[in-house]
C-alpha cells in the first residue's frame, strides 16, 4: 500500500477528490495532508476524512532536516501530490521523491506556466491570448516551476463569452475527473 501525502494551500477540492478516490483503495491511501496556510479549508476536508494534518512554515519546508522532512519520514510517505500548492519544492524533496511527486496545473503546459501562474492568473492569461482551448496538465515535479515531464493532459474549449470564473469551472471539472485516476495509474506504473 502506497502512503500518499498531499500538499495543499487552499480550499482543497482536488485534495478531497483524491481522498474520496483512495478511500478503501488497495493501491494507496492518503496518509497525510500538509499545508503552508493554517486557514486552508483543505485541512478541514482532511480532518473530515480522518487524514492527519500539519501546518508548516517556509523554513520547515526548506530545511532538509526540518519539520516537513520529518513528517514525511514519520508517516512513511512514498508518493507526494501537490493539489493547489504554490511553493517551489526544495531540492532535498525533489531528489528524495524523484519521479514520485506530481502536480496539476490549470492550463496546457508549456503555455501559461511558471512562477506566479496559478488560479485566475492562468485563466486570465489564456483568455487574453485568445486561446481556443485550455485544460489541465498533470506532471512530475522537479526543481523548476511547471517544467517536469507531462503525465497527462485534457482539454476544454474556450468560448468567446468565457470569463476567468467560467473557464475555472470547466477546468475544475477536468481536475476532479482526471487527477485521482492519473495519480493511481502513476503509482501502479512505479510500483511504489
Amino acid at each position: 500500500m502506497t502512503n500518499i501525502a498531499i500538499f495543499a494551500s487552499g480550499s482543497g477540492t482536488n485534495a478531497e477528490a483524491i481522498m474520496d478516490h483512495f478511500a478503501g483503495s488497495t493501491v494507496g491511501r492518503v496518509a497525510l495532508l500538509l499545508s503552508n496556510r493554517a486557514d486552508a479549508y483543505a485541512l478541514t476536508r482532511a480532518e473530515r476524512h480522518g487524514v492527519p494534518t500539519a501546518v508548516f512554515t517556509r523554513d520547515d519546508f526548506r530545511e532538509p532536516t526540518g519539520r516537513v522532512a520529518s513528517l514525511l519520514q514519520e508517516f512513511r510517505i512514498d508518493f507526494v501530490v501537490l493539489a493547489g500548492f504554490l511553493w517551489l519544492v526544495p531540492e532535498h524533496l525533489t531528489e528524495r521523491y524523484a519521479g514520485r511527486i506530481v502536480n496539476i496545473h490549470p492550463a496546457l503546459l508549456p503555455k501559461f506556466g511558471g512562477r506566479g501562474m496559478y488560479g485566475d492568473r492562468v485563466h486570465e492569461a489564456v483568455l487574453a491570448a485568445g486561446e481556443k482551448e485550455s485544460g489541465i496538465t498533470i506532471h512530475l515535479v522537479n526543481e523548476r516551476y511547471d517544467s517536469g515531464d507531462t503525465l497527462f493532459q485534457a482539454t476544454v474549449p474556450v468560448s468567446a463569452d468565457d470569463t476567468p470564473e467560467t473557464l475555472a469551472a470547466k477546468i475544475h471539472t477536468l481536475e476532479h475527473r482526471h487527477f485521482p485516476p492519473v495519480i493511481e495509474r502513476t503509482i501502479r506504473e512505479l510500483g511504489v
